[in-house]
């Protein structure tokens, strides 16, 4: 019976989708962007990187090809004179957002049609009911921040009045998200997750994706940095997702980094967290290696999002897209005869685009196994085409969206 390992390479867009206007983002470009920096020489950092963006082996796969059929360009450094190893194409998110869970949902068959509720740009963002029904029910002396903000600068800015007063800082972003940092011995680990969970049942009148909790730790003289302990508290999805069929077919799951929290914790089986995207890679093929037929290992790779596209760090991003090329050979060689990998994407997040958010963007679509037939799988309309393939290559019937292009 066959086995399936899907990648979600967070915010690895590779070119404005066809409502990117709508968005803000007309011509925003996550892929073709940092090629193009990293080719003309500014995409460089001292001990760290240098040169061209190199991804020879996504290159095989069709991920410059896939890039030409959502930009009409191939980004530097992806050329398409290459022997092709995989299928590829680009897809088109139908959901109405760009945000991790709306791309996550989609990928496994759930389009989120409705819109998300988001907090205005605004001082204050957060509605004054929301707020002081958090301070009364968390039993907090106040908040800080209550606007939008990058997570690193405002913990930076406010970390040190934080640990005086004792009130967690609360912000959000374009995402549909109400963020709570707090310093993990100052305020509590525990204590943080159980003001999420106050929030988290807050939030739900306004239609708010994700409660988050972002614990950090340090000091005003050393600095402050964030800890592997993040939580995200999501609504579930709202409809069966290819999750929910493997879980009632009574097959195996793993999800591996923060897949768990995207779902709810709804059908993801085994759930694995590292710290990292090498250690969650590492993981993910630890499970693949025993995972029994018929199963799935799901990944996300968090890192590309969080550490490089929100922060707008070129040489960073594009470091970790070469790390993980590196590890493709290690990929490919974990797959046995009947097993199908799928690496995709969520939404984008350009490093070279204005503000910290995620920008409105295509996907890859790469797929390959052994026996696999390389050569193109077009435009996908909908995110939603992966877990229809998924569904049928393990044989448990078909999703409510999407179309299998097997």
């Amino acid at each position: 019976m066959a086995r399936a390992l899907l990648i979600v390479l967070d915010s690895v867009g590779i070119g404005g989708a066809p409502d990117a206007e709508r968005y803000g983002d007309a011509g925003a470009d996550t892929l073709g962007h940092i090629a193009q920096t990293c080719a003309e020489g500014r995409g460089d950092r001292p001990g760290l990187r240098a040169g061209p963006l190199s991804l020879p082996y996504l290159a095989r796969l069709g991920l410059g090809r896939a890039a030409r059929g959502a930009t009409g360009c191939i980004p530097p450094g992806l050329a398409s004179d290459v022997a092709l190893e995989g299928a590829y194409g680009h897809a088109i998110e139908r959901a109405a957002g760009k945000d991790t869970p709306s791309g996550h949902w989609e990928i496994t068959g759930v389009p989120v049609l409705d819109p998300w509720g988001h907090f205005p740009v605004a001082v204050p963002t957060f509605p004054v009911a929301l707020t002081e029904a958090l301070i009364e029910q968390a039993r907090l002396p106040g908040i800080l921040g209550n606007s939008h903000a990058a997570g690193t600068a405002i913990i930076d800015r406010l970390g040190a009045e934080h640990v005086r007063t004792g009130r967690p800082i609360c912000y959000t972003s374009a995402d549909s998200v109400f963020q709570i940092a707090a310093h993990e011995r100052h305020f509590g680990l525990e204590r943080l997750y159980a003001t999420c969970r106050v929030a988290r049942a807050l939030c739900d009148p306004y239609r708010v994706g994700r409660v988050i909790a972002r614990p950090f730790v340090g000091d005003a003289e050393t600095g402050f940095r964030r800890t592997a302990n993040r939580k995200d508290y999501a609504v579930e999805p709202p409809g069966r997702t290819l999750l929910d069929v493997l879980d009632a077919a009574g097959r195996s799951v793993v999800s591996v980094g923060k897949i768990g929290d995207i779902f709810a914790h709804r059908a993801t089986g085994r759930e694995i967290k590292p710290d990292g995207n090498a250690a969650c890679l590492s993981a993910a093929l630890d499970a693949f290696a025993n995972l029994p037929d018929g199963g799935l290992v799901f990944l996300n790779l968090v890192d590309f999002d969080t550490e490089y596209g929100h922060r707008r760090d070129v040489p960073g991003y594009a470091a970790e897209l070469e790390a993980f090329d590196k590890r493709l050979p290690e990929i490919q060689a974990s797959l046995r005869q009947g097993d199908l990998c799928v690496i995709t994407a969520d939404h984008g997040n350009d490093p070279t685009w204005g503000g910290t958010e995620h920008t409105r963007e295509q996907v890859p679509v790469l797929a390959f196994g052994p026996g696999m037939a390389a050569g193109p799988l077009g435009c996908r309309e909908t995110f939603a085409d992966i877990g229809a393939t998924l569904a049928r290559h393990l044989g448990v019937g078909s999703l409510e969206s999407g179309t299998s292009w097997l």
